[in-house]
């Protein structure tokens, strides 16, 4: 039975058309995937089904009815469920007090032949109710336990069973695993397919083309926000949908050479260094590691453990409240951004936005942010348009930057394209080491591929390179060695050319060797 379906759905900003005619149907019970490079107009379409975003013109059919949905909880009371990657949970509250937050039940008293609702909450019977639902769907979860007390994996499920306790039989699910360690995903599939056995629709967004060939049953490929083809898993491929994807054949996996650098001299030393957050906590707590020359060092860990902040110490942005770093053995602790590039250290910042680049600047002056005082441009503090006209030029027709125009503003510009421009910018510096953090982030897998690349380029000159990313696949892709934070530590190490994702996955839930084996 077709739960689901859209008829010509489209939705306009302005002169911008996110969605054009996007026709989708999902089955009764059907594992829908949703696949697209990044600005394609998959969460504008996931944005109309739940009710956030009214669509232009076209129709949403749920059932064979014609449905208008005006907020999420139209959505809701229809049936329809959405679980965000960023969960909206109390913390300090139980799971069970967290599924019904917002639909709580009272308790009643009886007066004569009537009954009255209290202002108390009925705490036995809302604790029955959600012990009825994980049983139902064999979730593993402890109704009394405290969400801060939870694994990710688990946070999970609880966001699913407050939908499944507002009785949705459709979920909609926005990048599902991207905070998720491998043990958690395989675990999050067995919830699908509980979920699917119950009668249960799933549609969920990813860019991680694995995952549909894992779990899913069709997949609807969106390209510039119109529907390329709604395919059966059975009858595709990764390297098919990755081409539908982009518009070419692309290269799924890079060829990465390892090589033995333990006699290579270290160039770059992290000494037991700690830093405090906002609440006083070390959030950095005595992490210690090095970097050796022409070695691309990994660091692992689901978000949230730490790495932002490590990232934001070695940059120059944080201060160390203890311990020290030394470059090529200088001491260069709590150095200036701009200090440590004269010092021959680049950057990829986790948010290219944020941290990489100005909106309101042009591209090409983007292209020398933070090296506009390099003498191939610039003489007696005064740089040459001209040659900074030049550069630029030189630099977009290297790296592929697709641009309509060199001196249009960098917002102009896709994500992946916008990448490409702090990538250039930084490996054209000539770096003696590279520290990337999520270089590959909200980018398409054609963007993903020419990084990917550049970077194994840059150490075949030798260069070193300190990769943090919360895309295990890519840490374990490129890594000569692989560091794995858990709560602000460095808990292990692995070598990257033997590493596996269980291996690795356990490091990440905080599980080290000696604590598997006990357990195993």
């Amino acid at each position: 039975m077709e739960v689901i379906k859209t008829v010509d759905l489209t939705k306009k900003f302005g002169s911008f058309t996110a969605n054009k005619n996007i026709n989708i149907s999902v089955l009764e019970g059907e594992i829908k995937a949703i696949v697209g490079e990044n600005g394609a107009g998959k969460s504008t379409l996931m944005n109309m089904l739940y009710g956030l975003l009214k669509p232009t013109s076209g129709e949403i059919y749920l059932r064979g009815r014609l449905i208008h949905f005006n907020s999420p909880d139209d959505a809701i009371l229809n049936g329809i469920g959405m679980v965000h990657q960023h969960f909206k949970l109390v913390p300090s509250l139980t799971v069970y007090e967290n599924v019904l937050l917002g639909v709580e039940i009272n308790k009643e008293v009886s007066i004569g032949n009537k009954k009255f609702k209290t202002f108390k909450v009925d705490q036995k019977q809302e604790l029955k109710l959600v012990n009825d639902l994980i049983e139902k769907y064999k979730f593993n979860i402890n109704a009394n336990a405290y969400v801060k007390d939870l694994s990710i994996g688990a946070k999970q499920k609880v966001e699913i069973l407050k939908m499944l306790y507002r009785n949705v039989n459709i979920l909609i699910f926005d990048e599902p695993t991207a905070v998720l360690t491998p043990q958690e995903i395989e675990m999050f599939y067995e919830t699908l397919r509980e979920l699917k056995a119950c009668g249960t629709s799933i549609i969920f967004i990813t860019h991680k083309l694995g995952e549909v060939m894992d779990i899913a049953d069709s997949v609807t490929v969106i390209k510039s926000g119109e529907v390329i083809d709604n395919l059966l898993v059975k009858d595709t491929n990764n390297k098919h949908l990755a081409q539908l994807m982009v518009g070419r054949d692309v290269l799924m996996h890079v060829e990465k050479k390892y090589k033995d650098y333990s006699n290579a001299s270290v160039i770059y030393e992290v000494n037991n260094i700690k830093t405090k957050n906002k609440w006083g906590l070390n959030c950095v707590d005595d992490v210690s590691f090095n970097i050796r020359q022409g070695e691309i060092v990994g660091i692992a860990g689901v978000e949230g453990n730490g790495q932002s902040e490590l990232v934001d110490i070695i940059s120059g942005i944080l201060k160390v409240t203890d311990g020290c770093i030394k470059f090529n053995g200088n001491d260069i602790t709590n150095f200036w951004p701009d200090k440590l590039r004269k010092n021959k250290i680049a950057f990829i910042p986790e948010d290219r936005y944020e941290q990489g680049l100005c909106k309101e600047m042009t591209i090409s002056e983007n292209m020398i942010a933070g090296y506009h005082d390099s003498p191939d441009i610039s003489k007696y503090g005064f740089i040459s348009m001209k040659k900074r006209l030049q550069k630029s030029i030189d630099l977009i027709n290297k790296y592929d930057v697709r641009v309509s125009k060199i001196e249009g503003l960098i917002s102009s510009l896709s994500g992946g394209n916008a990448q490409k421009v702090i990538i250039a910018r930084e490996f054209s510096s000539d770096p003696d080491l590279i520290i990337a953090s999520q270089p590959t982030r909200g980018v398409d897998i054609g963007a993903i591929e020419f990084i990917h690349k550049s970077i194994l380029d840059l150490q075949e000159k030798g260069k070193s390179v300190l990769l943090i990313s919360s895309e295990l696949s890519e840490i374990m892709s490129l890594s000569d060695r692989i560091l794995v934070m858990y709560k602000g530590k460095i808990i292990g190490e692995v070598m990257g050319k033997n590493a596996t994702r269980e291996e690795v996955g356990y490091l990440m839930m905080g599980i080290t060797h000696s604590e598997e084996n006990t357990n195993g």
